[in-house]
């Protein structure tokens, strides 16, 4: 997938704004313009801590594992310490799991954000163009003064 950008004479001189970072601006504003975070919730940032916490414990405890192996003598305690560093590696491997899956998901949101706003600047632009005002708030196509049909069906249904 390709996008096509152009570049006017404002993105070429010194010391003017890129295209990018004015529409970085302007995502930001329509965001702070609405309910929506786009930093995730509260489990993300949890899972990805834990997930780094369980990698770095996975990755000392394999090693200690390893060390403690060196002055051995007997097979089986060998095989035992062996068991101990592939759990070890286990925590680890679940850890970048953990961490990854926190990582995606803040992607995902903040993804599914531009969407949203881009769905709805997408929808303004087209009652604009039909030359009705969009309503902020008000469901997607409904105009300045227009009840939606889904709440005009519910009022005749109650009365």
């Amino acid at each position: 997938m390709t996008t096509m950008t152009s570049s006017t004479a404002a993105d070429l001189e010194p010391g003017a704004p890129r295209a990018h970072g004015r529409r970085s601006e302007a995502f930001a504003q329509a965001v702070a313009g609405t309910r929506r975070r786009a930093d995730g919730a509260v489990g993300d940032g949890a899972a990805r801590v834990v997930g780094l916490v369980a990698m770095v414990v996975g990755v000392v405890g394999a090693f200690l594992a390893y060390v403690n192996s060196l002055g051995l003598d007997d097979s089986r305690d060998i095989a035992s310490t062996q068991v101990l560093a592939i759990a070890f590696v286990a925590v680890a491997v679940a850890g970048a799991g953990l961490y990854v899956a926190g990582v995606v998901a803040r992607v995902l949101r903040l993804w599914l954000l531009r969407q949203l706003v881009e769905s709805q600047d997408r929808a303004d632009a087209l009652l604009a163009a039909l030359g009705r005002a969009p309503v902020p708030g008000a469901p997607i196509g409904a105009a300045a003064g227009e009840v939606p049909p889904v709440a005009a069906d519910r009022e005749d249904r109650a009365g």
